[in-house]
């Protein structure tokens, strides 16, 4: 008689032995990871000043160690749906938060920035391996009933690791120095990797067994897209140069290499983006919301730490300390909006917190050294609130339009595109953070009154630069109605 027990580690092994609750067990198992490489990519922040004296770097310069994590995961979000396939969940899942682990170690114990940027590119292509697997996770493991509960928990422990990180990263970074901070990763990477292996299953999404997939990943394809990143990331922080050939040819060649990109999805047999999603609903508009998102946000996780620092002196224990109440405010905001995304249109959701974010960004204007740390506190909150409003509305709104079939490539393309604009706004902050400086005089240490208020013009100005973007990115998503409506047109 044929054995019909299901294979052991596979989908159906673990329904049998976990019940109903295994989707809440593996949702765990990956918010852990989840939360270790958000908490990779946000905790360094704190540490720029200290690292900038250490290995004397500009600002444009400095901005590479949150830069290149970030291209690094731009590019590896792209293959999560191919690494699933081929590998399941579970060897996807354990590789990547290894991965993140070693990268965090050899960070703390780096010897040059150089070496530095490696470590950071390695955690950075972590990070975007396993971006993309709760949400999912979430559209596949959970009724459409459940899917905001589900990813406003899953947000709610994202969320919280960026919450707690400046807090425990200034405090690391004034008792032990800048390379303690690499090493906050490790323990949530050791408890993430047990219960990865525990009930994340073997198998590929949908429940079908991993193995080998049509066609090879598209190295070419990967190839032309780090290279137009690299180009793009280079050529805007060359564009404070004196003499601006080399951004230009820089940008150029970004322009051309991202076109043959596009082109070589259109051709290739197993292509890294399936273009095809952009046809697909709202997700083109969503994608544009996303892009622009990740502009301000992760731009203001990069500059916001750096100002208090620079411009109000704060030393690193007392600015994480300011920016833990907005934290906490965006851990506790993420799960109601994740119920309300089940009730309410995502495009008013998304419309409330981005314009709630973009007014932070310009109460900042009025930030100064004599300002009481509870006002640039509030202001930090407000700005949490909105983006704990919009982000569960966002991702949910770009997939819930989509056919079983491209919910994997949609959550990998709608976190690519997220974390694109992120990279593009990082790198654009540290271009204009110096343009500012430069157009205000301002060279070397700040010495005198006068210095200081040219200094802290030059931040007021960026800020005013987030407040603008998060205002595009608001008019966007009014036209993700639009969109909806007409998709849902006979």
């Amino acid at each position: 008689m044929a054995d019909t027990r299901p294979a052991p580690g596979s989908l159906d092994d673990l329904r049998q032995r976990f019940g109903p609750k295994l989707r809440w067990w593996m949702l765990l198992s990956v918010m852990l990871g989840s939360m270790a490489a958000v908490m990779a990519s946000t905790i360094a922040n704190v540490a720029v000043p200290d690292m900038s004296r250490e290995f004397t770097l500009t600002p444009s310069r400095a901005q590479w160690l949150s830069a290149s994590f970030m291209a690094a995961m731009t590019v590896a979000m792209l293959t999560t749906p191919r690494m699933l396939q081929s590998l399941g969940y579970r060897r996807t899942y354990t590789w990547a938060v290894g991965l993140l682990m070693l990268g965090g170690i050899g960070g703390g114990f780096s010897p040059s920035f150089e070496l530095v940027i490696a470590m950071r590119v390695a955690e950075g292509w972590a990070a975007g391996v396993l971006q993309p697997i709760g949400a999912i996770i979430i559209m596949r493991a959970f009724a459409p009933h459940e899917q905001g509960r589900a990813m406003g928990i899953f947000g709610f422990g994202v969320v919280l690791a960026p919450a707690i990180g400046p807090s425990v990263g200034g405090v690391l970074v004034e008792w032990f120095g800048w390379r303690a901070i690499f090493f906050v990763v490790v323990p949530l990477c050791a408890i993430a990797l047990p219960l990865g292996r525990r009930f994340m299953p073997i198998t590929a999404p949908g429940g079908v067994a991993a193995g080998d997939v049509a066609g090879r990943t598209d190295l070419a394809g990967l190839a032309l897209l780090a290279s137009a990143l690299l180009c793009l990331l280079n050529g805007l922080v060359h564009l404070h140069d004196p003499h601006r050939g080399l951004a230009a040819g820089l940008l150029l060649g970004s322009v051309v290499l991202g076109a043959a990109f596009l082109w070589r999805q259109k051709t290739a047999a197993a292509p890294l983006m399936a273009l095809g999603v952009f046809r697909q609903g709202v997700f083109p508009a969503a994608s544009v919301v996303a892009f622009f998102y990740g502009m301000a946000v992760y731009a203001s996780t990069y500059l916001v730490p750096v100002f208090m620092q620079t411009a109000l002196h704060l030393p690193p224990s007392q600015a994480g300390a300011v920016l833990l109440p907005a934290g906490l405010m965006l851990a506790l905001t993420n799960p109601v909006a994740g119920r309300l995304a089940d009730r309410l249109p995502a495009h008013l959701l998304i419309c409330v917190g981005l314009l709630l974010m973009s007014a932070s960004f310009a109460g900042m204007w009025w930030v100064g050294l004599g300002t009481a740390l509870a006002a640039v506190a509030a202001w930090t909150v407000l700005g949490r609130i909105g983006l704990g409003l919009a982000l569960p509305s966002l991702n949910l709104g770009a997939l819930r339009g989509l056919s079983t079939e491209w919910i994997s490539s949609g959550a990998s393309v709608i976190n690519f595109v997220r974390q694109l604009g992120g990279a593009v706004g990082i790198s654009l902050v540290g271009v204009a953070l110096e343009w500012r400086l430069t157009a205000h005089g301002v060279e070397g240490a700040i010495v005198g009154a006068a210095e200081q208020q040219a200094q802290m013009a030059a931040f007021h100005e960026t800020f005013a630069l987030l407040a603008l973007t998060m205002g595009v990115a608001a008019s966007a998503a009014w036209g993700m109605r639009a969109r909806r409506r007409a998709a849902a047109a006979p």
